[in-house]
């Protein structure tokens, strides 16, 4: 892990640790790296969310890129996947986003796309980030090779056409979206207005400091009880930057329907898909009665992604509603999955919950077990026999009706402890035994 990239950009809260000086200095970095052997002047796309300190990085970013010889197409507020496809669509050498996606408004984030539309190369965000935090100022462009800014906000009909394209129509479904107050209020109505849908939009009014707040993906009770007094079949909610959706209905879940569907339709490539080791065991057993393979990569949408283009899988995701469909994007984007998802139930003539009833969602706990970050501790626990002979009996135990996963998190000084079993209460006691365990190896 890099000093400034994370497993998703650079992340922080505005003019605290995020502030104009780094991201103009990331926009010099960014135009040097991606300076072009033609002598032609790189190009980059940019899209924001809607927080109240996109626009200032915006500003600073857009001075950086240029001053040091890169045009800038800006795109204004739009989901991220919208900047990596349109990067691809106008032959841009890369695309940036400012989004901190579902975090609160004070924190905000830098992510790049290649040209091919995915996430940066581990070695070329080492290079940018090496430009970055050298010393002395970085060479700035004079005369005619400064760069240029371009308006390139009329770009999202090019996107919106590109998802209505992935969907064969819909059916008439009362529908209601929750769009965060974030990226998706500029899109979503414009999007599910070209279908037969009865849909209302909740959380359509950003004001730069209420993304995300008690709305969106990580916060559905608003959402649920709409669905419930509106009389609704399905309620569809967006993160900040509309990149994945949450529902009661998780990203397993989705991932299972859509996958039976393509099977029926004969369309799923290599006869299985991708998740992540933190998929629920349901979805496990749905694949063995469904004989498709489940590949599990490690959590974060970069390996699910990675995985995905190494065996040639056309669905992956994340538990949390983070999915990918390779056919039509290259990262996850909510408004594809939403659609995706539409398209199945309208078809299948089934309410949204006996739909997913195909794929069993086993009580998972999950509890997180501080550890020094410091001398080797978290890695000594990880490697000792103690600790898989103590995962190794509780797994037994439950008998192939659970699931034991310990992981050390990749950020944080905590070891995780995750069960699933038919019970909350059995998953409770196994996770605590397993807790109590690595506690006691820290003495």
């Amino acid at each position: 892990m890099g000093k400034l990239f994370g497993t998703d950009g650079i992340r922080g809260v505005a003019n605290e640790t995020l502030t104009c000086r780094l991201a103009y200095r990331v926009g010099q970095a960014a135009a040097i790296s991606l300076e072009r052997a033609d002598g032609k002047r790189p190009k980059v796309v940019i899209g924001k969310d809607t927080r109240i300190s996109s626009d200032m990085l915006e500003a600073a970013l857009l001075a950086g890129l240029t001053a040091s010889g890169c045009d800038a197409v800006r795109l204004g507020v739009i989901p991220t996947p919208a900047v990596a496809y349109l990067t691809v669509h106008e032959q841009a050498d890369a695309g940036i986003v400012i989004s901190a996606s579902h975090n609160p408004f004070e924190h905000n984030g830098i992510k790049m796309f290649s040209a091919q539309g995915f996430k940066l190369s581990d070695e070329l965000e080492a290079e940018i980030e090496a430009l970055i935090l050298q010393k002395g100022e970085l060479p700035a462009r004079t005369h005619g090779e400064i760069g240029r800014i371009y308006d390139g906000v009329q770009l999202m009909d090019v996107y919106l056409d590109h998802l209505a394209s992935t969907v064969d129509g819909l059916q008439p479904i009362k529908v209601v979206f929750d769009c965060a107050n974030g990226a998706a209020s500029a899109t979503a109505k414009k999007l599910f207005s070209r279908f037969p849908l009865q849909a209302e939009y909740l959380s359509v009014s950003p004001d730069g400091v209420n993304i995300n707040e008690n709305c969106g993906s990580t916060h559905l009770e608003r959402l649920s009880r709409a669905v419930r007094e509106g009389g609704f079949q399905l309620g569809l909610a967006f993160d900040g930057d509309a990149d994945e959706n949450g529902c009661e209905i998780d990203g397993d879940q989705i991932m299972a329907v859509c996958a039976e569907y393509l099977t029926a339709q004969g369309k799923l490539q290599s006869e299985g898909f991708v998740a992540t080791v933190m998929s629920n065991l349901g979805l496990h057993k749905f694949c063995e009665a469904q004989h498709l393979k489940l590949l599990c990569a490690a959590v974060g949408d970069r390996n699910v992604l990675e995985k995905m283009l190494e065996r040639d899988y056309r669905i992956g995701g994340e538990q949390s509603g983070h999915t990918i469909f390779t056919d039509v994007e290259t990262t996850g984007d909510g408004e594809v999955t939403a659609l995706q998802f539409l398209q199945v139930l309208a078809r299948s003539g089934e309410k949204a919950s006996s739909l997913v009833s195909c794929c069993a969602v086993y009580p998972q706990v999950l509890v997180n077990v501080e550890v020094p970050h410091s001398g080797g501790v978290k890695e000594a626990i990880m490697a000792s026999p103690a600790l898989a002979e103590a995962v190794k009996r509780e797994e037994e135990a439950l008998a192939g009706a659970g699931r034991v996963l310990v992981r050390p998190s990749g950020t944080e000084a905590l070891i995780r402890v995750m069960v699933e079993a038919k019970t909350t209460q059995i998953a409770q006691a196994v996770a605590d035994r397993l807790a109590d365990f690595i506690k006691s190896q820290k003495k």
